[in-house]
């Protein structure tokens, strides 16, 4: 029985209804910033008065001295990656296998998720201060202290622990939700015919969840480009110097002066938001390539 055309044209309607409170959110704090933001790039402006530059922002950015070195900043808080899926695949095989107080672990892990990034910054810069509790320990044991916010290779190893920490959780529970979608008599078939627990993660656990670590890389890589401005914010400002100051955070800055000029800080923002599309495409392109092949 075929549906009637006005039922038809009443359901699109009705769909249409629907999508409109997101489309008009999209277009309004998305859309509209972007566009605004390109077109604010193109001036020298404190936002009252425009003086036309062309792309002048836009060379002065991409061959910027400073922006180099913080782009080298953020290759290397990319360390945090393969540290992340690390965590989050022993955690969720874990949690798989359901050990002993597994539901506990399960919400233990997600709790650093919950909190806010400068939350979780404020924590970390509080635990690594000069007379935090790190400190403290390192003194009980006999050891000098550390200042770990004085130098570049200590800060940024602090501020890496901090996203480990509060990202793996989340992550965890993507793995888990692609190992729920293996077949248990996989690993029940394997366990009969005498593969032991590390054949079986090997052999049957990862090949059947690297869809979810892909996942989990491409959100990793795009979240060290594009949100770490808590962490910085609130531990290093990106000091000492510029050494732990991230793209984020430089366009802060940029956007930010003390002339009032806002246009540079504008172009940077183009250019990160270019970047970020072009690596997605590559990321996913990447991982199509390697599924196909396998």
């Amino acid at each position: 029985m075929r549906t009637p055309p006005s039922w038809r044209r009443r359901e699109r309607v009705v769909g249409l209804a629907a999508v409109v409170p997101a489309l008009i959110l999209v277009l309004g704090l998305m859309l509209y910033p972007i566009g605004y933001a390109l077109f604010v790039s193109v001036f020298d402006t404190n936002g009252i008065s425009f003086d036309f530059v062309g792309l002048d922002n836009y060379i002065t950015q991409v061959f910027s001295p400073l922006l180099h070195q913080v782009f080298f900043n953020n290759l290397v808080f990319l360390i945090s990656v393969p540290l992340v899926i690390l965590a989050s695949v022993v955690c969720s095989v874990l949690l798989y296998e359901r050990i002993r107080g597994w539901r506990a672990y399960r919400i233990l892990f997600f709790v650093p998720n919950v909190l806010s990034t400068a939350v979780v910054g404020l924590m970390f810069k509080t635990m690594f201060a000069y007379d935090g509790p790190v400190n403290a320990g390192l003194t009980a044991i006999g050891m000098p202290r550390t200042d770990f916010f004085a130098g570049a290779g200590s800060a940024m190893s602090v501020i890496i622990l901090a996203l480990v920490w509060s990202g793996f959780g989340y992550q965890t529970l993507i793995l888990l939700s692609g190992l729920g979608a293996i077949n248990p008599e996989i690993f029940e078939a394997a366990t009969v015919d005498g593969a032991g627990w590390w054949r079986r993660l090997w052999h049957i656990t990862l090949p059947n969840i690297r869809r979810s670590v892909a996942l989990v890389c491409i959100l990793n890589v795009l979240f060290t480009f594009t949100s770490l401005f808590g962490f910085i914010f609130v531990m290093t400002a990106g000091g000492p110097g510029y050494d732990t100051t991230t793209l984020d955070y430089l366009i802060y800055l940029e956007a930010f002066p003390s002339d009032g000029n806002i246009g540079p800080g504008s172009a940077l923002a183009i250019l990160t938001f270019l970047f970020i599309g072009i690596l997605t495409i590559i990321q996913l392109r990447f991982f199509r390539v390697g599924s196909a092949e396998d």
